[in-house]
């Protein structure tokens, strides 16, 4: 492994911090879901498992755990393991994904505490999912092999320049999280749709969001982001080429506005189907993308005149062929007030 990909001391500073704080209080789970037929490792799968550490009984065990219900520290040789077991990263995404079904689901999930308090959520809880954490951790396991590496990689997904802050975090997702990302995921959906392809433009004040949500000052200029995505209609006409792991962005609209209000990975069903596998209410689940459609057309009917966003249609990220992780940049040293710093001074 490269020193680029290394976790940072701080890195591993925080996660242990963050494991000791949601340890004191976290909630209790929901109830197991029904266990379905039980898997049994084979014979070149528990060959690897022992390369990593892994005990037969430790690996089918964690073979059949959700792994929202997985520790980190069972997680870390567990990733290591799927590193051998499933070396198309294509596959190993659809398999964690998979194996993340029936994770509750909890919007607004996650903030940068214990690093910064103007969010009071912590960085990370396996147990839980907002859409975008739950893509965000499918690729951020599917690309590493120990907790450590996770956790580092986590950071690189959700903040710009893998800088912990509310400031730096990828707060809009065609604006910020996918031009972040561009080394792990390319946006394929003018490709795909061709004339098609449905422009639209979004003004993008990140001054004025900060200063909302969280009463925080930071001089950024207003951005006017120009898109497009492929109408609801037309996506049965492109969907036979989209691949297992491809980031799908669901674009809603209202009163001639669109944006992106949901995200999801795509799968492929046993019948060839594409499915739309993501994290809402109440639950993980996947289900087929027409099955979606139609689930919001129903939802937008019966919302029809409460001036609601409506389904509008998609955008769709193609992963990198071979993945090149920018190494993380240096975690600044928070600034002290200036008055104590004049006090320190006399």
């Amino acid at each position: 492994m490269s020193p680029a990909f290394l976790p940072s001391p701080l890195a591993r500073g925080l996660a242990a911090l963050s494991l000791t704080l949601l340890a004191a209080g976290c909630a209790q789970l929901p109830p197991a879901p029904p266990p379905g037929p039980q898997r049994q490792a084979t014979p070149p799968q528990l060959a690897q498992a022992g390369q990593v550490g892994l005990a037969p009984e430790q690996l089918n065990r964690l073979l059949n755990q959700p792994l929202y219900r997985m520790k980190p520290a069972e997680l870390s040789p567990y990733l290591a393991w799927l590193q051998l077991a499933e070396p198309d990263l294509r596959r190993r995404i659809a398999a964690l994904a998979r194996q993340n079904i029936g994770q509750p689901y909890e919007l607004y999930l996650l903030g940068e505490f214990p690093f910064e308090s103007y969010d009071g959520q912590p960085l990370f809880n396996l147990e839980k999912s907002d859409c975008v954490v739950f893509a965000e951790h499918v690729y951020a396991m599917a690309l590493s092999a120990s907790w450590e590496e996770f956790f580092w990689m986590l950071q690189r997904l959700r903040y710009r320049d893998g800088v912990i802050g509310v400031a730096t975090r990828n707060h809009y997702t065609e604006a910020d999280w996918n031009p972040a990302n561009r080394w792990l995921l390319q946006d394929i959906t003018a490709e795909l749709g061709g004339p098609r392809a449905q422009a639209y433009t979004q003004r993008i004040d990140r001054q004025a969001f900060l200063r909302k949500q969280f009463k925080i000052e930071r001089a950024i200029p207003v951005q006017q982001f120009e898109d497009r995505f492929i109408r609801k209609e037309d996506v049965a006409a492109i969907e036979a080429q989209l691949q297992d792991g491809d980031f799908v962005n669901v674009i809603s609209g209202r009163d001639g506005g669109y944006w992106a209000s949901h995200v999801g990975l795509i799968v492929t069903g046993a019948d060839g189907r594409r499915q739309l596998l993501h994290s809402a209410e109440p639950a993980v689940r996947e289900e087929s993308l027409q099955d979606f459609i139609a689930r919001m057309n129903e939802r937008d009917a019966r919302q029809a005149g409460q001036n609601k966003p409506a389904l509008a249609g998609f955008k769709f990220l193609r992963l990198n062929e071979r993945p090149e992780v920018p190494p993380m940049a240096p975690q600044p040293r928070p600034a002290r007030p200036a008055a104590l710093t004049a006090a320190l001074a006399n």
